[in-house]
């Protein structure tokens, strides 16, 4: 299955997607830097936002809107349901960051952000989604499984 092969009917602006990225890199970023668990509530409020379709509630969503528009650049539509994956993978995530500073284990919580940062700088700099390629893998093996099945 290619990666530009249609799966679902519903479209996503990828240069929304980047922008929101590089937002999520710079919390990120501040979130290593100052290890204050405030970074990492907005990350995951910001996430269950867009995970909801509330995008109007995203802070990330917002600025992105306004980036946009105020450069006048034009969509760049690609498929919903690998970044909507993508998205999942971010909210658990930043779950797991708030739950990990929470419960007082830093030295995890900076571990799981690193991996967070370089994601969301790999969408950010080379439009390279870790989580779009882990959901095309995970197609994959589902059809591979299902065409399994029909042979026996």
């Amino acid at each position: 299955m290619s990666p530009s092969c249609p799966i679902s009917a519903r479209r996503v602006d990828s240069n929304m997607v980047r922008v929101i990225s590089f937002q999520v890199a710079l919390f990120t970023v501040a979130l290593l830097f100052t290890q204050e668990i405030l970074f990492s509530l907005v990350l995951l409020f910001d996430f269950v936002m867009r995970v909801a379709r509330k995008p109007n509630l995203s802070p990330f969503h917002v600025i992105g809107k306004f980036i946009l528009e105020g450069w006048n650049i034009a969509p760049k539509l690609c498929d919903e349901s690998p970044k909507r994956f993508a998205l999942y993978m971010g909210l658990v995530t930043s779950m797991v960051l708030v739950l990990l500073f929470a419960a007082g284990l830093p030295v995890v919580a900076t571990m799981i952000a690193v991996i967070l940062l370089i994601c969301a700088l790999l969408e950010t700099l080379f439009d390279f989604c870790i989580g779009c390629k882990i959901y095309y893998a995970i197609q994959l093996v589902k059809v591979t499984l299902k065409n399994d099945r029909n042979l026996y």
